[in-house]
């Protein structure tokens, strides 16, 4: 070990100025939720979707939600509810939490080291004191933090993708709900009209008017009436159920009103000319996958500065023997790449960065099919539906008032009237789900623009 004189105070002024900025480092007011909140706020437009105070004060976001359960619910109340209520999204908070964590760990300097040794004989005492700091990450403090910077700006997006992601969810959700409750419904009108012309056929049959044949089909409508109502209303239970889930409603909270009917159709379909390359700019997995390869090559350049020297310590030493005046210098220790020259680390890097360009371009691909495929559903999704509304329904009305016509003037039978029923409330059954398919394909079409895939795309470090 070299012996020199104490540096001067200005030097060690220096130092200690440059150690003690580096564990300056701190966290955000808002940790970060305030970007999420633009981020989602500007794809799915709802003001200001949630707060640090809001997820923090139970109480304010418990009154918020049973505000907004007093009223029948809106595609709009239900995503607000939401992203207030989902245990599933505060998970993502909290891990938007541990990412900002890693951040401002990664602006703090190790701490240093304090050595202390004391060695006697022959009535003489040696006593040895330093204390050493971590320069290889000082000098590497700039690079880490930009690191975990990196990381923590993917977080936002990712946390985001999940918020939009639940409010795609949670739309497709309560607009399954409304159009099963409403086909119960439906089903409810086709089963009476079912057992009307049973009971009929029964009566019928008994006075000799009426054939065993044509009797048993009656019959076997009402069974095939019975059966379609227990499943329709199985499948009103289920999709309310999995919009209570995502809405995480709990107790009393779960007796919300629905609205009888869907939202009716807009006037025109909406038109995506530049819907590719606006996915390209807005998607948020895709600017998590650009996010991801710029840390990973800055993490790649990290490796390669530290890959043949990663531990380099230096400190003030202090010595003091028996009789002799007390001695001061300073200590250098360093790491010596004699078995590991740091290759496989340099490898590791260099494999990760590639894993992360490729999976950006793969994320591209994948973002710019899905949105063409989303629009083609749209479009066809609004043409059968439109189509129901303007043809099929007004139609099957027209002809039942021809029938009811007819049966008036005794030209038809009352069975006749009964079947024409039965085909009509098909119909309405049937536009019931084009419309709910057009406003789920819709659905699916912002979240293929805005959102695409929530998978954690980071690299491990």
């Amino acid at each position: 070990m070299k012996r020199l004189s104490l540096p001067t105070p200005n030097r060690v002024a220096t130092v200690f100025g440059v150690i003690f900025l580096a564990g300056c480092a701190s966290f955000s007011p808002d940790g970060g939720l305030n970007d999420v909140s633009r981020l989602t706020q500007e794809r799915i437009g709802q003001v200001k979707p949630f707060t640090k105070e809001t997820l923090k004060d139970s109480q304010q976001s418990t009154s918020q939600v049973q505000s907004l359960l007093s009223a029948p619910l809106t595609p709009e109340s239900a995503v607000q509810i939401a992203l207030l209520n989902n245990a599933a999204l505060k998970i993502s908070f909290a891990e938007l939490g541990v990412s900002e964590a890693e951040f401002v760990q990664a602006g703090r300097m190790r701490n240093p080291s304090f050595s202390f040794g004391r060695v006697s004989g022959g009535g003489d005492a040696e006593i040895d004191r330093s204390v050493m700091f971590d320069i290889a990450g000082l000098l590497t403090l700039p690079t880490r933090r930009r690191v975990e910077q990196g990381r923590f700006e993917q977080a936002k997006l990712l946390t985001a993708a999940q918020a939009v992601q639940l409010a795609a969810e949670t739309r497709r959700a309560y607009f399954m709900a409304v159009a099963a409750a409403q086909s119960a419904a439906f089903a409810e009108q086709v089963r009476g009209a079912a057992e009307a012309s049973s009971q009929l056929a029964d009566s019928m049959t008994k006075v000799g008017n009426w054939s065993t044949l044509d009797q048993a089909r009656e019959r076997a409508f009402y069974q095939d009436a019975l059966t379609q109502l227990a499943r329709t209303r199985h499948e009103a239970t289920a999709t309310r159920e999995q919009l209570i889930r995502l809405l995480g409603l709990w107790g009393e909270q779960q007796n919300f009103v629905l609205p009888d009917r869907l939202p009716p159709l807009p006037e025109k379909p909406q038109e995506t000319n530049n819907a590719e390359a606006q996915a390209m700019s807005q998607r948020l997995d895709m600017l998590s996958a650009r996010r991801d390869t710029e840390a990973t090559a800055a993490a790649l350049g990290l490796t390669k500065a530290t890959g043949f020297i990663n531990v380099f310590d230096a400190g003030y030493t202090n010595k003091s023997t028996t009789g002799l005046p007390r001695e001061s210098g300073y200590q250098i220790s360093l790491e010596l790449p004699i078995f590991d020259w740091g290759g496989a680390k340099v490898a590791r890097a260099e494999a990760l960065y590639m894993q992360s360009v490729h999976r950006t371009t793969d994320t591209a691909v994948r973002a710019r099919s899905e949105v063409r495929e989303a629009y083609s559903a749209y479009r066809t999704s609004y043409d059968i539906a439109r189509h129901y509304r303007d043809d099929v329904v007004p139609l099957r009305k027209k002809i039942s008032d021809e029938v009811l016509l007819r049966y008036n003037g005794m030209l038809a039978s009352v069975f006749e009237l009964l079947a024409d029923s039965r085909e009509q409330l098909v119909s309405v059954n049937a536009a019931i789900e084009t419309q709910r398919d057009f406003w789920i394909a819709e659905t699916k079409l912002q979240s293929a623009i805005n959102s695409g895939s929530t998978n954690d795309t980071r690299a491990m470090p």
